[in-house]
């Protein structure tokens, strides 16, 4: 039965559709070279009480491209002539972090890579780094051998304005204030350096940038430890990364009142 060219391109676009998603899902996912390293470094850091590592596309898309080079110009490095430093490499492939280490070996295949690493002091403790988190691995192979890389890294959540306030405002209630006044005021003392431009005489403001959301700082800390303040405004200036350096930190305000 004869189709028509609309129908034909419908079909055609699907086709390239599903292809797209599928090529996308792919490279999401490590291949079975990279899943080899993947499953040796966390067996390591298990072994040791670690918390295994999460594989992380940015870092691998790194990985791979690095690998690669030094493939091409069959040389073991952390920087090829002409080529970023790794934090650069990481932040162009899409990674936010607070801190990243790396790899590099050429060996026989994923148990001899790994070996490697494991009997050198600085690589065994990127491997077992508690403070990292995630992990890309990227892998050339000629003739069995194989020119590997595994980046790592302490990830930072890549987070909105509100999503930040919504944290930091959680941890000021847990000390027994309540964050519920609007946030605007705080925002606004947020963008400066310093004194209160808010105009709601606020009776203590605190603004710091950091990479952890986990906890407040000290001086915030204490003043709310005093039961001298009753409700806050909590404010934030959106997340930051470093240009080309990747490294994401959080600006804010807290106001007490």
């Amino acid at each position: 039965m004869h189709q028509s060219p609309v129908i034909m391109r419908v079909r055609h676009f699907i086709l390239l559709v599903l292809l797209a998603v599928i090529t996308t899902q792919a490279q999401q996912l490590p291949n079975d070279q990279q899943q080899k390293l993947l499953n040796l470094t966390n067996q390591a850091r298990t072994d040791q009480g670690l918390q295994p590592l999460h594989w992380d596309p940015s870092l691998a898309a790194a990985a791979q491209a690095h690998a690669q080079k030094m493939f091409d110009q069959r040389s073991l490095s952390h920087q090829l002539p002409g080529e970023p430093d790794l934090r650069a490499r990481a932040a162009q492939a899409g990674a936010h972090f607070r801190e990243v280490a790396e790899n590099v070996a050429m060996g026989n295949g994923a148990e001899g890579v790994q070996k490697e690493w494991m009997n050198s002091p600085p690589h065994r403790a990127n491997i077992l780094d508690p403070k990292l988190t995630d992990i890309g691995i990227g892998v050339v192979e000629h003739a069995g051998y194989w020119y590997a890389v595994v980046d790592f890294d302490s990830a930072v959540q890549n987070m909105d304005s509100n999503q930040i306030e919504q944290k930091v405002a959680a941890l000021v209630r847990d000390r027994g204030v309540d964050p519920s006044r609007p946030p605007d005021a705080a925002r606004k003392d947020c963008a400066v350096e310093e004194g209160d431009v808010s105009g709601t005489h606020a009776l203590f403001v605190m603004r710091w940038e950091s990479s952890s959301l986990d906890r407040l700082p000290a001086p915030l800390e204490q003043r709310l430890a005093t039961g001298r303040y009753k409700i806050a405004s909590v404010g934030a200036c959106g997340g930051q990364q470093a240009a080309n350096q990747g490294f994401t930190t959080y600006r804010l305000a807290v106001l007490l009142y």
